[in-house]
């Protein structure tokens, strides 16, 4: 029996409704909702040094206090877990009102965790700055990510990746100028100025966000099987496939988190962070070359395998992903004493690790529906959060052992049971919860 063709949301430009109420009578253009989506995607961008900067901090910090690396990454889960964790709390304001006043706000707290870090003479205050930006980065995060699944629920993969690739790519032209303020003004400096700077761009963009309608359920590909009804967080939490979702979640942002945020400690121990490296004519350090490098790819690859899963579906997508990332680490730490090899390697790493942030957003939404996606995929990002608190046990486990290679064989062993269990456990329960789904409609 033939299929009847779904509603394709974006096919008409009158599906797209006003700001202010959800699933109001359409007036919006389809322009519009890619406007949506492009401020979106900037915001992200303002957040993104807030995470994938932290590494050049570390060391200075750590030199100038003499604190611990440790003691000092301790900020960084901080951060992650605030940012993390109240995420479904941030989407659930989104889904009740909107994401304009949701941003406004995470804007002004993102400027001020930098600009708290650049008089942070204690780790306790350097930990309260932490857990300021990162409730301000959440905001912004969730609200962003939550809108684009609304917005686009015919193009979910892409949306939720190009979005994503906002915060993955969105320090790359930065990294440059915020390493050279470090060196020639302090890391005071860099704090203090970028951090109002990014800060006042989310707030002002903020304004121009508006709700999206409520659209059909619909996906172009035969491989991206989608439910019938709206599931509320509290369905959502009781449902066993979510659990293995965040599972597989955590299990691979840590092996990703960990390369973030112990990047430049783990060139210096490798003893090549100064290292002069030539790729094409292009001559940085070795380790400002791999986190230029290292952040473009991980923004790439966000809507590279966001658009790649709304074809051949989000499970395939997520074994393909996830194997690259687990024989990537393991030649990372085999062949990343060379700088060239090390640029490369640590680019491979990155690529294929940040395509999380789009497959689970994206998976999440085909799951349980877009009515409340801002709260459920907010739900399944704190397990981020969960994954960060291996980050400073990294440091631990590499300064007991005296070297890289515990922790790079237990992220590979992990990215390569996720891969696993993406087509043998999810891929049916998916199947199996979708059908179900499609009989109680």
């Amino acid at each position: 029996m033939t299929r009847p063709t779904p509603t394709i949301a974006g096919s008409n430009p009158a599906m797209y409704s006003p700001a202010g109420t959800h699933g109001a009578t359409a007036t919006r253009s389809e322009a519009y909702r890619w406007g949506q989506l492009l401020i979106g995607i900037v915001c992200m961008a303002m957040i993104a040094n807030l995470q994938y900067g932290w590494t050049l901090f570390v060391n200075p910090i750590a030199e100038k206090h003499g604190w611990s690396r440790a003691a000092i990454q301790v900020a960084f889960t901080i951060f992650v877990l605030t940012e993390t964790w109240l995420v479904p709390i941030e989407g659930y304001l989104v889904d009740r009102f909107g994401p304009r006043p949701v941003v406004l706000v995470g804007g002004i707290l993102c400027g001020l965790g930098w600009v708290i870090n650049s008089v942070a003479n204690t780790l306790p205050l350097l930990y309260i700055a932490a857990a300021i930006g990162g409730i301000g980065a959440g905001a912004v995060y969730g609200t962003c990510v939550g809108n684009a699944l609304k917005w686009f629920p015919d193009r979910r993969g892409l949306a939720a990746g190009m979005t994503a690739a906002g915060f993955g790519a969105g320090s790359a032209l930065t990294i440059i100028p915020i390493s050279a303020m470090i060196r020639t003004s302090g890391y005071e400096s860099a704090f203090l100025y970028f951090g109002i700077g990014q800060g006042l761009i989310v707030f002002l963009l903020a304004w121009a966000l508006t709700r999206a309608p409520d659209h059909a359920k619909s996906s172009n590909s035969r491989n991206v099987q989608q439910s019938q009804r709206d599931y509320a967080p509290s369905e959502v939490l009781r449902s066993p496939v979510f659990w293995v979702m965040y599972a597989m979640f955590v299990m691979v942002a840590a092996g990703g988190l960990m390369a973030t945020a112990q990047l430049a400690p783990i060139a210096q121990d490798f003893k090549i962070m100064d290292v002069p490296v030539n790729i094409m004519g292009l001559v940085l350090p070795a380790l400002t070359f791999a986190l230029a490098i290292d952040r473009v790819l991980n923004g790439l690859t966000r809507p590279f395998f966001g658009w790649v899963s709304d074809k051949i579906g989000r499970e395939q997508t997520m074994f393909i992903a996830f194997a690259l990332e687990s024989v990537g680490i393991l030649m990372l730490y085999h062949y990343g004493h060379n700088p060239i090899l090390f640029v490369v390697l640590t680019g491979i790493v990155f690529f294929a690790w940040g395509e999380i942030y789009s497959l689970f957003p994206s998976t999440c939404a085909d799951t349980f529906g877009s009515k409340y996606a801002a709260s459920n995929a907010g739900m399944l990002y704190t397990a981020k959060g969960t994954a960060s608190l291996l980050v400073p046990l990294s440091s631990v486990l590499a300064a007991a052992t005296g070297s890289w290679q515990a922790v790079f064989i237990a992220a590979s062993a992990v990215n390569a049971a996720a891969a696993l269990m993406a087509w043998f456990v999810l891929r049916p329960m998916r199947r199996k919860h979708i059908e179900q789904s499609r009989l109680s409609s």
